[in-house]
């Protein structure tokens, strides 16, 4: 029998196992928790849980659905008491063992609870002796399910982050103020910025994230201080970029907080709440845009929202989907439209995800593109045949590039949902277009003019969505991309040909590489794995590269990588193919890279002509921000261990170094205001794999839970 047909086979045999398994109606035990623990353990849920696993169970992100079928499949036949210890040593992924054992206990109680068992007058202790199939059914009982319908606290989201005294959930304008002598922002500038703003996520359309400022060099860096600082909502995740324009920033906070800042002082000017609530958890607003006199935020629950630059007045409000989606990709203006992505598209729903453009005057959406293509259309042949409702993933969770000259847009594309192949019922060969891609659009129509696939048929979480960086080396028009293997991909972006490749990490996923073709081959025995039995794989979903982007040096030709070194165990799980299942269906734990030496963190610079390797610097703990560096000849990146440092661009060696309240995270960014150049850089919490590898490696990394905030550094007066 040949390789594929035996994969097939596997998995109709697997699924047809699966589906007598769900039909099985085990026989109850008697109860295990009492009422009172199921409802002290909703106020930790909604405190602790429901900001990466939802509001309703139905999972996000790297966070598994915790109620239905895929959730018995897993634990159908393990002990309660499993399902509380793994609660209580690793739970949340933040700060793992925070939690009371009675807290533990609680939460237990309300999971099974949201899965049909039924509370008694038995209290659940931590020696529960009973198999959660046995108590549980998957489905809520008739009194959760009202209240998930609307009567209660679980269908409407987690509860409200109290914001400190005096703070209104009201939305729109909170306080009143005006931005004198607003400039409006012209096309022109927007493809040509001013060296003193900052009007792009990544500063120009080819996410450089370089600045051509120059007042602050790597021979006076030393003498930086800090000159204002300002508090950020504490109820989400932080991952933002601020806007800087004409002396003015604008940032995004959690729970959709849009503030407009004087940039030389720190003093605010106006403030709106756009909504909704947010409660801490794995995604974070990434960047606004702007354009003439809108600001475009891309709000958490899917909304691409305009609000007036001087005043911060809503303007208009547009739902990207009637699908309960996100979005943390951010957005960017070209021409007269606002472009963004989607997230949280990992449930069986029929729709999926799509990049889409909106009117920068009235809102209304334009065009999608799908980035998983329709039945029929090509491409959907790639997914073994599956019904669309069976297809998921492909999110574009960060804001793609531009080049004017050849008017299109590059988009990086997320992997496929489930994760493994065994998990989402195809097979290794099927490569699931369009995930783990490089797609290039007309951003007048959302018509494809090339893709690339990096990886096909990406099993891993291993992804490719993040920056394409657009450098021009002689008459050669190139895109630069690195994802989660480590690898730095080199496209010409005028067809998507592949042009050449470096590995920045170690990488064991692949038994080989054609760096002549750019082809990857998987391990034989990763096309060979079983459900439930897990494989080693590098690096880990935390990445050798995530969302913390790259900068491209443009008077070095040094392109600057800030990368991640650790491993993982990781077991594939099969899923509900029923109703609106899916989700990640696997589990990981981390391990330390071979090679290593413990120092998850490197920083290293390449030619973009060679592509060699010109320097590194490792540390112990991960970079979570993006690199940022200017024409004085410095790079600037920050830890999860609070440390900001700032390095010479040419040979890596640290010129200074300060430590903020929490870790370092988001995106900086460099401006001046009257003649005087300022860094600002973030303080942020929440994430996903990037938090949750050092929190299980380097245990000994302590940050605050709280303190996210705004640091603006300057040289002395």
């Amino acid at each position: 029998m040949n390789k594929p047909a035996r994969f097939i086979l596997s998995i109709t045999l697997a699924a047809a196992a699966v589906a007598i398994l769900v039909a099985q109606a085990p026989p109850r035990s008697a109860p295990a928790f009492t009422a009172a623990q199921a409802q002290a353990g909703q106020g930790v849920y909604d405190q602790n849980c429901g900001g990466c696993h939802g509001a309703n169970f139905q999972g996000s992100g790297d966070a598994p659905a915790l109620s239905g079928g895929t959730f018995l499949l897993q634990w159908r036949n393990r002990m309660v008491s499993e399902l509380f210890g793994h609660i209580l040593q690793t739970m949340p992924p933040n700060a793992p063992g925070s939690l009371s054992e009675a807290a533990a206990l609680n939460v237990t109680a309300y999971i099974l609870q949201r899965n049909g068992a039924q509370p008694g007058p038995q209290a659940l202790t931590a020696a529960a002796a009973m198999q959660v199939g046995s108590i549980a059914t998957g489905q809520a009982p008739p009194a959760n399910a009202a209240t998930a319908a609307g009567g209660g606290r679980a269908g409407r989201g987690p509860a409200p982050v109290a914001r400190g005294a005096g703070a209104s959930t009201t939305r729109g304008v909170s306080v009143e103020g005006e931005v004198k002598n607003y400039v409006p922002v012209t096309a022109e500038m927007l493809k040509n910025p001013p060296a003193s703003d900052w009007l792009i996520f990544g500063r120009n359309y080819q996410r450089h994230s370089y600045s051509p400022l120059n007042q602050i060099t790597k021979d006076n860096v030393k003498n930086l201080q800090l000159k204002w600082t300002w508090a950020i909502n504490d109820s989400g995740a932080n991952q933002t970029t601020p806007i800087v324009h004409n002396g003015v920033i604008y940032i995004a906070s959690p729970s959709n907080i849009v503030q407009a800042l004087d940039g030389k002082t720190g003093d605010l000017i106006w403030e709106t709440r756009v909504g909704p609530d947010q409660a801490p958890g794995y995604g974070g607003i990434r960047a606004m845009a702007i354009a003439e006199d809108k600001i475009f935020l891309p709000a958490s629950n899917a909304h691409i929202v305009a609000l007036d630059a001087r005043n911060g007045k809503i303007l208009w409000d547009t739902p990207q989907s009637d699908k309960p989606r996100a979005n943390t990709s951010g957005a960017i203006v070209i021409g007269d439209k606002v472009l963004t992505g989607l997230t949280n598209c990992d449930r069986f729903d029929g729709e999926g995800c799509y990049i889409s453009a909106y009117d920068i005057h009235t809102g209304k959406q334009l065009w999608r593109f799908y980035t998983i293509p329709r039945e029929g259309q090509p491409g959907s042949e790639t997914w073994n045949n599956l019904p669309m409702n069976n297809r998921a993933g492909a999110e574009t969770w960060i804001t793609g590039s531009y080049d004017p000259d050849l008017n299109l847009t590059y988009w990086g594309v997320a992997q496929s949902k489930p994760w493994n192949f065994l998990s989402r019922h195809t097979t290794p060969y099927d490569k699931t277009l369009y995930a783990n891609s490089t797609v290039a659009l007309n951003p007048d129509t959302g018509k494809l003019s090339w893709y690339f696939q990096h990886i096909p048929g990406e099993s891993f979480d291993l992804d490719e969505v993040f920056e394409r960086i657009l450098v021009d080396i002689g008459d050669q028009k190139v895109s630069f991309n690195a994802g989660k293997t480590g690898l730095l991909w080199k496209l010409d972006r005028r067809t998507g040909k592949y042009l050449g490749g470096k590995q920045m990490v170690m990488q064991n996923v692949w038994e080989s590489f054609d760096f002549a073709t750019g082809t990857p081959k998987y391990r034989t025995d990763l096309l060979e794995m079983q459900v439930g039995k897990p494989v080693n794989v590098c690096p880990s979903t935390e990445g050798g590269h995530n969302w913390q982007a790259m900068s491209y040096n443009q008077p070095s030709g040094l392109l600057i990588a800030p990368l991640s070194q650790s491993c993982m165990n990781f077991t594939a799980r099969e899923v509900d193919f029923s109703g609106s299942g899916g989700g990640i269906g696997a589990d990981r734990t981390f391990a330390p890279m071979p090679g290593s030496n413990g120092n998850m963190g490197k920083l290293a610079a390449y030619d973009v002509k060679t592509m060699n390797e010109v320097w590194k610097y490792e540390q112990r703990g991960p970079f979570l921000t993006a690199a940022l560096s200017t024409a004085g000849g410095w790079v600037l990146v920050g830890d999860v261990n609070r440390y900001v440092h700032i390095l010479d661009v040419a040979t890596g060696k640290v010129l200074w170094e300060t430590r903020l309240g929490t870790s370092a995270q988001g995106f900086p960014v460099t401006y001046s205001v009257d003649g005087k150049q300022y860094i600002a850089v973030m303080a942020g919490l929440g994430g996903g794999s990037p938090r949750q590898a050092p929190t299980a490696l380097a245990p000994e990394i302590k940050f605050p839970q709280n303190g996210q905030a705004l640091y603006v550094f300057a040289l002395p007066q």
